[in-house]
């Protein structure tokens, strides 16, 4: 080996690499940041979606019943609690002869007005799909070639089209109804129709897919193994010294030529 030859980089440090206080300051900071963060958001939206709860039912709630009418101080998630209570019996009283009676009698008058009645009844659809135990919308996953050959996207699968809708599109084939979420918010993106032939459905869960598209690819699919996890943080963190190690090295003058 010349002198004028860097050494290659075997991925190895050798153990009395001088490391400077910002490169650990940086460090210790990005990894308090990555343990820190989803911890702090969740706590945020969970917090959020109490006090969103407990002002949408506050109201509804006499005085001589809230909690802060007798403490110094509001009760945080009361009203959730009495959301929950408050639908659980209407469940209930929706179950018998007389409250499934109320019901039609109240859907009939939903259904006379011609502004409301579409809303209600795309809005009833939708929520008995998703919340029906024996449902298959969004259960699925799969791979559909989109927006070019080539490029695949994620899509959760949903129902078959209606007969009426089915026959309109071209072609003998089975079409099949997708959702393609968009990243990094997976509640909007492009829902459309494809033959059943052109999907790839794949062995993921949709709680997996929806954190694949959120992280944009960062996360993968059985990330959550603790071991792996370690190890790519461990490879990611060691391949970053090597490569500040190899920055911070001078360059080496090539060596002169021979003058014969």
């Amino acid at each position: 080996m010349t002198s004028n030859q860097v050494p290659p980089v075997t991925g190895e440090l050798p153990p009395d690499a001088p490391r400077g206080l910002m490169a650990r300051f940086r460090n210790y900071f990005l990894t308090g940041l990555v343990v820190a963060g989803p911890v702090a958001i969740t706590l945020y939206l969970t917090w959020w979606f109490v006090n969103w709860v407990d002002n949408l039912v506050r109201p509804f709630v006499p005085t001589a019943y809230r909690p802060e009418t007798y403490l110094p101080f509001g009760l945080p998630g009361s009203g959730l609690i009495v959301a929950v209570i408050a639908l659980t019996l209407l469940g209930f009283l929706t179950a018998n002869l007389i409250g499934r009676t109320l019901v039609d009698l109240g859907e009939r008058l939903l259904g006379r007005i011609p502004a409301v009645r579409a809303i209600y009844r795309g809005l009833k659809q939708v929520f008995e799909t998703l919340f029906s135990g024996n449902g298959s919308s969004f259960r699925r996953v799969g791979l559909v070639e989109f927006p070019s050959p080539g490029m695949w996207s994620i899509v959760l699968i949903s129902q078959a089209p209606s007969s009426e809708l089915a026959a309109s599109l071209p072609g003998e084939e089975e079409h099949i109804s997708v959702f393609l979420p968009c990243a990094p918010n997976p509640t909007t993106g492009f829902f459309f129709y494809v033959p059943r032939s052109k999907i790839i459905e794949i062995e993921m869960s949709t709680e997996d897919a929806a954190t694949l598209i959120m992280s944009a690819g960062v996360v993968q699919p059985g990330a959550n193994d603790q071991k792996q996890r370690a190890a790519a943080l461990a490879g990611m963190a060691n391949a970053a010294r090597v490569a500040n190690q190899v920055s911070l090295q001078p360059a080496t003058q090539p060596a002169p030529a021979k003058v014969e």
